[in-house]
């Protein structure tokens, strides 16, 4: 699920950057620092939003940069438990398919696909049901239940 969060953090500003506009600033060093980044409290942040607050800077004995507290909102992706999501599934191995659920891709089990017996068909690259003779291929879109996550700090983290 999608939520919008609001952050608080120290954001250092380099003497080099001081002419420019803060805000802008401020605003660009927030998205090189967490844009794509999992954090296992909030989720992967999806992007930064807006700054809500600068606090005044200060300079660092031996450092010419100017450190502001920030207060910003993000938007965050973060699945939850027995979630159901629609998903577009991006690729398929012997062992099941991962399915690109927001900003993440889940892997979606071979012994969870369907209500039949399935097997890898590498020709065509699809999971294959034996008696219903149903299909799961590359850009295909499904429906799932989250059942398990896994979400690490510096790592894209895991959803079953």
């Amino acid at each position: 699920m999608h939520w919008r969060v609001i952050l608080k953090d120290t954001v250092r500003v380099p003497p080099h950057r001081f002419g420019e506009p803060l805000e802008k600033v401020v605003m660009e060093i927030l998205q090189q620092t967490y844009e794509g980044v999992m954090d296992k409290d909030v989720g992967m942040v999806v992007a930064i939003t807006d700054v809500k607050e600068i606090g005044v800077g200060r300079i660092i004995m031996g450092d010419g940069a100017s450190y502001h507290d920030v207060v910003f909102e993000a938007l965050t992706y973060r699945p939850e438990l027995n979630e159901v999501v629609l998903g577009e599934v991006v690729e398929v191995v012997s062992f099941g398919s991962f399915v690109r659920v927001g900003p993440l891709d889940a892997l979606l089990h071979i012994s969870q696909v369907m209500d039949d017996y399935v097997s890898y068909d590498e020709k065509k690259g699809a999971l294959v049901g034996k008696e219903t003779g149903k299909t799961l291929k590359e850009g295909d879109k499904v429906r799932a239940r989250v059942v398990s996550v896994s979400l690490k700090r510096d790592y894209r983290g895991k959803i079953g």
